[in-house]
């Protein structure tokens, strides 16, 4: 069996994937994706495309980083979900012209692609402008722009915000 069309695949479903983000830019699905890692694994049986190798993958403002980035496809062959491992895993994306960019890092970065909502673990962080947010985990509803933070069961790891005051205009 031939790459070159498993590899064409990969790109449409990484373009649907990231096209249909209502969080992102509006000019970030018209750009070019971008994958760079030391080696990928394409199941194409288990619908499961694995990125390994300090992986970068760009869109437009988009950027998703990890040691390790797995890319999960449904029976219709969109892409339903992406988890990022990594020390720590990243990601980052501009939601609109006029506001600021939105990093969250963790362990683990588990992206629902339906629901856009972003599941982060381990020493969980998100940060936008000067607001930031930590706890052992982070549900970060993109679609809906809401952050649940939650401490770890010991509570050796509790939640904590920084919230920046607004400035009137």
């Amino acid at each position: 069996m031939s790459l070159r069309p498993l590899i064409n695949n990969l790109f449409l479903a990484l373009t649907v994937v990231f096209s249909g983000s209502a969080f992102a830019l509006p000019t970030d699905r018209d750009e070019p994706i971008y994958v760079e890692a030391d080696s990928a694994n394409i199941d194409e049986a288990k619908g499961v495309t694995r990125y390994t190798g300090d992986v970068v993958i760009t869109q437009g403002s988009m950027v998703l980083k990890g040691d390790t980035v797995d890319l999960l496809r449904g029976k219709d062959d969109t892409i339903n979900q992406i988890i990022s491992k990594g020390a720590p895993a990243y990601f980052e994306q501009r939601p609109q012209l006029d506001q600021e960019i939105t990093y969250a890092t963790g362990s683990k970065l588990d992206y629902t692609v339906s629901s856009q909502l972003l599941l982060i673990t381990g020493d969980a962080k998100v940060t936008q402008g000067g607001d930031e947010f930590t706890g052992a985990k982070i549900n970060y509803d993109m679609a809906n722009s809401k952050v649940k933070a939650f401490s770890s069961e010991s509570g050796s790891q509790r939640v904590k915000m920084v919230l920046q005051p607004k400035k009137d205009n």
